[in-house]
């Protein structure tokens, strides 16, 4: 299993992290010893929230019936009597002129619906993450960015907007990415106006994290260096 606590203390110093990363690991069947979330959220993202506060938990798909662009990008099944909840949300957002109709094909949806999901602090993951989140100022993000294309596993993606939840499946699909967040999100998780998100394939963490130590120390040097060049060449 990947040495997670040790991950964590690595990339929280280097990349000077307020909150805790997030591991999110898709399971077909609850680990041992992982209890089982008890609650009602209004979004799947508000579990990002929780676990980043501390908690370790799993869900099933129905705790995710309450988003319907969540349960899209998670390929999780609505109800039948809740069907028609994704055209009502998808509805007001057109007539607001928050999306347009067809930017819904290019939003990313993991391939099959998952059976738990595991939640927990990056340090207190019980499995191996399959995604982990990590939400930070945008110093944070360049840093964990150019160390993911040092380390050859950036996707070659723009930056991600709307919905944030579809970041999971397209760094499952295409490496690390970047995403702006959504006003949803940031509604349920509390996410800052100067903070956003990263999603790094767990698969890809070591390597992230051996390259972010690399590129945090080469960016204090450069930074001295443009420092020295603004005195230079300012009158």
């Amino acid at each position: 299993m990947v040495a997670c606590k040790q991950l964590e203390d690595r990339l929280a110093g280097a990349l000077r992290l307020q909150r805790r990363p997030v591991a999110v690991a898709f399971c077909v069947s609850p680990p041992p010893g992982v209890a089982q979330f008890s609650g009602v959220v209004p979004s799947g993202c508000s579990f990002w929230r929780l676990a980043a506060e501390g908690r370790t938990f799993y869900t099933v798909p129905s705790d995710h019936f309450n988003c319907p662009v969540g349960s899209y990008t998670h390929n999780v099944p609505e109800p039948e009597h809740r069907a028609a909840e994704l055209q009502q949300a998808l509805g007001l957002m057109t007539e607001v002129g928050y999306i347009k109709m067809e930017d819904i094909p290019g939003v990313f949806r993991l391939p099959n619906a998952p059976a738990i999901i595991v939640y927990a602090p990056l340090a207190d993951a019980p499995v191996d993450p399959d995604v982990v989140l990590f939400a930070g100022r945008p110093a944070s993000v360049m840093l964990l960015e150019e160390a993911s294309m040092r380390a050859g596993v950036a996707a070659q993606l723009p930056m991600l907007g709307r919905p944030t939840c579809m970041a999971i499946p397209a760094a499952l699909a295409q490496g690390t990415v970047a995403s702006a967040g959504c006003i949803g999100n940031r509604t349920y998780t509390g996410l800052g106006d100067d903070e956003m998100y990263v999603a790094v394939p767990g698969r890809d963490l070591e390597r992230i994290a051996a390259a972010v130590e690399t590129i945090a120390n080469a960016n204090t040097k450069m930074a001295e260096y443009h420092r020295e060049r603004r005195e230079l060449f300012t009158w």
